[in-house]
């Protein structure tokens, strides 16, 4: 069965215009006429076609992966309103992640929320394409925040935060 990943990515509304989806692998070029992609996959985990978070990778055509972050769903909450719906309880197979089985008509990651892993996603490209989610704007539906925050401006470190 399908993961339906051009949906989930979607759904995260990630701001980059020269951007595929294939397979389950998101795949973006945030700055034009920079080498640099973005490379987005699901991670598994120890469970049979169970997936746990994403992992987000620099990808340089010649030099292959330059840096990678996992992401993990339960780090970032992406399903801790449906498990506590559902009274899942930590440390089950079900907790904090999905699978590719789903009700008929529902994607197989439904319930999930995905505003921080956006933000993840945001702060980690923050590093490696400065600008790209100013000059990009993201795409997001009318009506899903009350008010613009100012962002606050990404100084560069010797150390990463993940």
């Amino acid at each position: 069965m399908s993961l339906q990943a051009p949906e989930f990515f979607a759904e995260l509304c990630l701001p980059f215009h020269d951007s595929t989806v294939v397979g389950n692998t998101y795949f973006a070029a945030p700055v034009p006429g920079v080498p640099l992609r973005l490379r987005i996959d699901f991670t598994r985990t120890i469970h049979a076609d169970t997936y746990g978070g994403l992992r987000a990778a620099i990808v340089h055509p010649e030099r292959g992966e330059i840096d990678a972050v996992a992401l993990s769903f339960v780090d970032h909450g992406t399903f801790h309103r449906r498990d506590e719906a559902t009274n899942t309880r930590p440390n089950t197979k079900q907790y904090g992640t999905f699978d590719k089985y789903h009700r008929p008509g529902r994607p197989p990651w439904d319930g999930a929320v995905t505003t921080g892993l956006r933000d993840a996603i945001e702060q980690y490209t923050a590093v490696w394409f400065p600008g790209a989610w100013t000059a990009s704007e993201p795409s997001r539906a009318a009506g899903r925040t009350a008010h613009t925050a100012p962002a606050m401006p990404v100084a560069r470190s010797g150390t990463r935060a993940r």
